[in-house]
């Protein structure tokens, strides 16, 4: 069951302790975790297009940065480091009762998903780096924007918001907003600690699950600074999204969830993995030899959706799976389809005689006619695979 989404450590409500980040639960308390990090000068707003959905099958935490969003000032100060950051959040996780955690975070947020990674990887299950870097291009920038904010408060960098987080003629006034009315004294320090940042040396000592998502058109963090990652991840994987630039998740949402949903869940790769287990390599041997280019789109879905995430589902044992898969094909008359998942059910344990009485439970349910039907088809399989039916049959 989703539970409605519910709102953390706001310093203005009294049950806060004010040594937390601001954040945003959502989705069913069982489901798996996964944070959520945003960019500097944003909030978790960023997140709005990306992680009601994302809710659906995870518990889904998105934060604010210090100084950010709802998030208290004085979290961090000068000198700060990816690591003061990062420390936050695992003391918001451990406020959770969160021990492990997926994660995902956008340029500042992604270095501290690196961090995390790197420095505590019992801690993370899988990474995803947005739009982000190893080392963000040197740190005299940042110290000369963080100089800058400090004498002249945000107004002047705030204005060039749209230019470096989106492509022309696109904005979200609500981010851009976040960034005019952070808190000077916060952003200084988090530019200090990106100006700091360089994380490459460490890079190929990553070990969790990583996908690099870069914004093809990102004058920010070029695709080149994922691609830099990507190369010495081992086992890593990128993804470049075509006409999104800094901010990715809200420029282009859709995008970020199809490639945040395939490491999540293993995508097509898990599910075909499983599909094999299943149905045998030699039935999804010849479905590939059939697939053409018109048929391609719906054996990807199949791969992801009824093999990638609904067959992986714990909850159930594979076993279990068969008793109902077969009680479905039988109640619509999808014989051909029942020969195959009986050929699977003996793959997953069951027997003859537990398939035949799943049989004769369909025939009160589904009917006797069909129940005929599902017997004869499911004899004939039998005798092949086995060489003999089962007796009841």
């Amino acid at each position: 069951m989703t539970t409605a989404p519910t709102d953390h450590g706001n310093p203005g409500n009294p049950g806060n302790p004010g040594n937390l980040l601001y954040h945003r639960a959502e989705g069913p308390a069982s489901a798996p975790p996964l944070l959520l990090g945003p960019s500097l000068g944003t909030s978790t707003t960023l997140w709005d297009a990306v992680a009601p959905e994302l809710s659906i099958s995870h518990r889904v935490v998105r934060w604010d940065l210090p100084g950010h969003g709802r998030s208290p000032d004085d979290l961090i100060g000068p000198g700060a480091t990816v690591a003061d950051l990062a420390a936050l959040v695992l003391a918001l996780a451990d406020s959770l009762g969160i021990e492990r955690f997926a994660y995902a975070g956008v340029s500042l947020g992604g270095a501290v998903g690196l961090h995390l990674a790197v420095h505590h990887p019992e801690r993370v299950t899988s990474l995803a780096v947005i739009c982000s870097s190893a080392h963000f291009g040197g740190s005299k920038p940042w110290e000369e924007r963080a100089a800058l904010v400090r004498r002249e408060g945000l107004g002047p960098v705030a204005a060039t918001a749209d230019q470096r987080w989106f492509t022309p003629g696109f904005t979200v006034p609500a981010l851009v907003e976040d960034h005019r009315t952070t808190d000077p004294d916060a952003y200084a320090a988090c530019c200090d600690a990106i100006a700091a940042f360089d994380i490459r040396e460490d890079l190929p000592s990553i070990t969790v699950p990583t996908l690099l998502i870069a914004g093809r058109e990102d004058p920010a963090t070029p695709p080149a600074h994922l691609r830099e990652i990507a190369d010495a991840v081992p086992g890593s994987s990128l993804v470049e999204i075509a006409g999104a630039s800094h901010l990715a998740p809200a420029q282009c949402p859709e995008a970020v969830l199809t490639a945040l949903r395939a490491q999540l869940t293993g995508g097509a790769k898990r599910g075909m993995e499983v599909r094999r287990q299943v149905l045998g390599d030699a039935h999804v041997d010849r479905a590939q030899a059939r697939q053409s280019p018109f048929t391609a789109r719906f054996q990807d879905f199949i791969s992801r959706y009824a093999w990638g995430e609904i067959w992986t589902d714990p909850t159930l044992a594979r076993r279990e799976r068969s008793m109902i898969t077969m009680t479905a094909l039988v109640a619509h008359g999808h014989y051909d389809e029942l020969a195959m998942h009986v050929r699977a059910a003996l793959r997953n344990g069951l027997t003859p005689e537990e398939i035949g009485a799943v049989l004769l439970q369909t025939a009160v349910y589904c009917g006797v006619p069909a129940a005929n039907s599902a017997f004869a088809v499911a004899q004939r399989v039998l005798a092949e695979e086995t060489g003999d039916a089962p007796a009841g049959a």
